[in-house]
């Protein structure tokens, strides 16, 4: 089995056997995002696919889930992801869940009819990455999706019946754009409702062109303290009931857990604390 170009998945499938579909992203062009940056985008063939499966299956009793990965699995035509859910069955009858990372234009591109196909044949988590839900910003970090998409897919995903894993970042829309990357995301969160969110704060990456704006000086990055206050404006005006909330990212100053709206108050003082003992989690325990 072999893996090409830089493999990433997210926290909650540290354990899961990872099957790369496609190599690098289909979009990838975010100007924030470093993950893919070195890869060009191909999809790998469905036979080679079913090697790696094959190859691995002798595992089955060791996992219990399966990513499917790179950047947006859900870009294989609908057929071929079948195919590769029918050797998943075949070779892992044991697997729990399989997941995998999706872009809001893979779901909207394709039918109600298919995901339920999908859906039906073992897919069962997707991963989107929301990033924000100010409009502006999303044009301005090159997305290449709009609000109202993101409210589109994510409606599919509810009717298909998918759990959704959201992700969104502190500190995207830099200094100056702190309340507006807040109150548009919180909006887009309740919008639509995500079953997890996890919460993540900004980082600059040298290969990214975001990083070209910092170094010039128009893209000023908020502080620790700053990022907190800016989550606190995002937990203020969300309203998603159910929704899993975290920010247990590598990138994160503080280490926040607990459900929305119920747990907002909880999360709000634990906010409220550490900017007030300035107890924010050193870089060194933040993957730097």
């Amino acid at each position: 089995m072999q893996y090409y170009g830089n493999v990433f998945r997210p926290p909650s499938e540290s354990r899961s056997l990872i099957i790369q579909a496609t190599v690098g992203c289909s979009h990838n062009d975010c100007t924030f995002c470093y993950m893919y940056k070195d890869d060009e985008f191909r999809i790998r063939s469905v036979e080679d696919i079913k090697k790696d499966l094959k190859e691995m299956s002798g595992y089955g009793d060791y996992f219990e889930r399966i990513f499917l990965a790179d950047g947006d699995a859900l870009v294989l035509k609908t057929e071929d992801l079948l195919e590769i859910l029918d050797t998943i069955k075949k070779y892992f009858p044991k697997v729990k869940r399989v997941s995998s990372y999706a872009t809001a234009q893979d779901i909207n591109r394709k039918s109600v009819e298919e995901l339920k196909k999908l859906y039906e044949n073992g897919l069962e988590m997707l991963y989107i990455g929301f990033e924000t839900g100010d409009r502006d910003l999303l044009k301005k970090i090159n997305k290449g999706v709009t609000y109202e998409e993101y409210v589109e897919a994510m409606k599919k995903v509810k009717e298909v019946g998918f759990k959704s894993s959201i992700t969104i970042i502190a500190g995207l829309g830099g200094v100056k754009g702190m309340r507006e990357n807040a109150v548009g995301t919180a909006k887009l969160i309740s919008d639509t409702k995500p079953d997890y969110l996890g919460y993540l704060t900004m980082r600059i990456y040298k290969n990214t062109p975001l990083y070209k704006d910092y170094v010039a000086g128009k893209f000023e990055m908020p502080d620790a303290a700053e990022i907190l206050e800016e989550m606190k404006i995002f937990l203020e005006n969300v309203d998603s009931e159910g929704t899993i909330f975290r920010s247990n990212h590598a990138s994160n100053f503080i280490l926040l857990a607990g459900t929305l709206n119920k747990d907002r108050e909880k999360l709000i003082e634990a906010i409220d604390q550490t900017l007030k003992k300035k107890s924010f989690r050193p870089d060194a325990l933040r993957g730097f």
